[in-house]
């Protein structure tokens, strides 16, 4: 009497199968279009190949338009071209091929590199592979019979992949027609499942196993989707953000620029500090009367470093000063701060604090320094030197709950303010890696799981919330704040993070109300994360067409002829005398000229001024991407640019005055 196996599918019911039943049995038996549909299945949660015999546990059926299948559909994309590769280029090895966010890769070794013009003939062989429809099948070889195949092939890559795999473990043959490659899987039925929604973007430059003492190999990057429509809409934002690319605009817009003898860190230029400084004073306009700002030491020892948990677990990202001196007792090591939370418990601690005065709530823009890899520095997105707009509070355990909400309040509010609306905020939960009793974990995670519905409800909706298990900090659980710009990439920018365990390590407390010493809580805040990447955000989301209020040149006063350049001073004077700032453009060029020199540095608003402009005392208002002029009298064109060009946090409060007056 055959054994079967228990089958429990998504509605809840429950079949059963002979043993030795494969996912594509299964799903003939429910329909046979739901089998023509099937590219793989999923037992207890876990992907496997179609033609898997299936075990005992909780089954799904996935189709191409299941999201699990995008990851099959590049997996089965790098395979076919590899062999298309292989193909059109006999003697060329293949090494690994993994699935990357966005799409996929291979490392090939050849001879004389990949170039960009080898990519459409590539291209083109995969298709022809994919119409071949081949299917997907599995062997199961000895290590030594893999070997011995690969050796014959003149694969030696893969003879290094097969000594790496850990003993014991199943060495994994997948063919597609004739063509084979060493894989775990899983894969999709066959190549046709793959469709057409496929293209390699780029080749580059990779050292085998990320060793530059080992051979360069040439890489390709593709990716692929389920539907052409998919793909298309990737192009296009490939094509925007490449358009949009802060650093293109930042040397246009002349806001700043990198050089090697400072790698990682900005030179910002006067119109790009402009820009910094005024989203670091909207910033400390919107903390004032709530936050004490502070300012704590760039330098600090080693030992304070070890306190905190830094040392141990964040060194090798650390800049570390060594200070020899005359006196033997002066041999210190010193580290730039890479954050700034350690000083703020110093500030905390300086003087008994009462329950009476918590919570307590420190500001710093404080300058912090990280060692990132030369390979990850992009830009003002990924520096090695940025400000941070951090805040620590802190509180009771009672005001923790109330803190978290207030801390959220103020983000959402910013964010809105640059005209950010599509907000999701995530709880990330323990580490395995992490400092601090299970039980603090259980309360901190408990309360902002708590938070975390709270900013949901209030929302109605409108705010996403997730969770992101084993993503919080070593020493706390915290939310994290995505927002989505204008073409729909997501970035992650301000946190939440409460910590019951610095304060511990630190010994920081506050006399309660039975005159007994408490350890507070810290809530470790930020809102726009690194001032210099929130700036290149900002950049890229408005396309450098930045609104006027934080824009580094708002006007340009610009002359059709000599005979309006005095007219053309009175106004840009009395633009001056409302705040705003304004540039002249006297030059003997023709207008058009002028106009398109400074929409090339993105100048919002040009006014031009003419004869007839001089005579009647009024202004033409051209602005930027538009083809629209506008005639209005001088007064008028102050006082609605003086509005546009008010920060938003200083409208609100001039409204609200207005209104108690009223």
């Amino acid at each position: 009497m055959s054994q079967s196996v228990s089958l429990t599918f998504p509605d809840g019911s429950v079949r059963s199968y002979d043993a030795g039943a494969t996912g594509k049995d299964v799903a003939e038996s429910i329909s046979k279009s739901l089998a023509k549909k099937a590219v793989a299945i999923a037992i207890d949660g876990t992907v496997r190949d179609l033609s898997d015999p299936v075990t005992d546990g909780k089954i799904e059926i996935i189709t191409r338009n299941d999201g699990r299948a995008l990851e099959l559909i590049r997996h089965d994309a790098a395979h076919v071209m590899a062999e298309a590769v292989q193909e059109l280029w006999p003697g060329t090895q293949v090494t690994i091929g993994p699935v990357i966010e966005n799409g996929f890769y291979y490392d090939f070794a050849k001879n004389e590199p990949f170039t960009p013009e080898d990519l459409p003939k590539i291209e083109k062989r995969m298709k022809e592979i994919i119409q071949r429809n081949a299917p997907f099948t599995k062997q199961v070889w000895s290590r030594e019979k893999a070997k011995e195949v690969f050796a014959a092939k003149g694969e030696q890559y893969k003879v290094e992949l097969v000594d790496a795999i850990p003993a014991g473990q199943d060495l994994k043959i997948y063919y597609q027609g004739d063509w084979f490659d060493l894989c775990r899987g899983p894969h999709m039925a066959s190549t046709g499942q793959i469709g057409s929604a496929f293209k390699l973007m780029k080749v580059a430059g990779a050292y085998w196993r990320g060793d530059s003492n080992n051979p360069m190999l040439t890489r390709i990057y593709g990716t692929a989707f389920a539907e052409q429509s998919e793909l298309d809409n990737y192009l296009h934002i490939l094509a925007e953000a490449e358009k949009r690319d802060h650093r293109r605009l930042g040397r246009e817009m002349d806001l700043f620029h990198f050089q090697e003898e400072g790698p990682g860190v900005v030179f910002w230029h006067g119109k790009g500090w402009r820009m910094f400084q005024t989203l670091t004073a909207y910033m400390r306009r919107r903390l004032d009367g709530d936050y004490q700002e502070v300012n704590a030491p760039q330098v600090l020892d080693k030992s304070l470093w070890e306190t905190s948990g830094h040392w141990g677990w964040y060194r090798d990202n650390m800049f570390k000063v060594t200070v020899a001196g005359d006196d033997t007792d002066d041999d210190r090591v010193f580290a730039l701060k890479p954050m700034n939370c350690p000083g703020h418990i110093q500030i905390f601690k300086h003087g008994l604090k009462s329950y009476r005065e918590l919570p307590i709530r420190l500001a710093e823009f404080g300058n912090v320094h990280r060692y990132e890899p030369s390979g990850a520095l992009h830009g003002l997105m990924r520096v090695r030197g940025f400000t941070q707009d951090d805040a620590h509070i802190f509180c009771t355990d009672e005001q923790m709950a109330a803190e978290c909400l207030k801390i959220n309040d103020l983000i959402l509010s910013v964010y809105e303010d640059f005209g950010f609306e599509e907000i999701v905020v995530k709880l990330s939960t323990r580490p395995d890696k992490r400092v601090g009793s299970d039980a603090l974990w259980d309360r901190a995670e408990s309360v902002m799981m708590d938070v975390l519905k709270t900013i949901e409800e209030q929302s109605g909706g409108r705010i996403k919330t997730g969770i992101l298990p084993g993503e919080g900090a070593f020493y706390g659980p915290k939310f994290e704040y995505t927002l989505k710009d204008a073409i729909g990439r997501e970035w992650q920018c301000g946190t939440t993070q409460v910590d019951f365990n610095l304060p511990e390590r630190f010994g920081a407390f506050y006399i309660d109300s039975n005159s007994e010493k408490t350890q507070p809580v810290m809530i470790h805040r930020a809102i726009c994360g690194s001032m210099e990447r929130f700036l290149g955000i900002l950049i890229e989301n408005f396309s450098g067409h930045m609104p006027l209020w934080v824009s580094p040149q708002q006007i340009v006063v610009a002359t059709i002829t000599s005979e309006a350049d005095g007219y053309g001073a009175e106004v840009a004077e009395a633009l001056r005398d409302a705040g705003l700032n304004v540039e002249t453009d006297f030059r003997n060029e023709k207008i058009n000229y002028k106009v398109r020199e400074h929409s090339v540095t993105k100048v919002p608003v040009i006014i031009v001024c003419g004869k007839k402009e001089a005579e009647e005392r009024t202004v033409n208002i051209r602005r930027l991407g538009s083809q629209e002029q506008t005639s209005m009298s001088l007064d008028e064109a102050i006082a609605s640019l003086s509005l546009e060009a008010t920060p938003p946090d200083i409208r609100r409060k001039a409204e609200a005055r207005k209104a108690r007056a009223a």
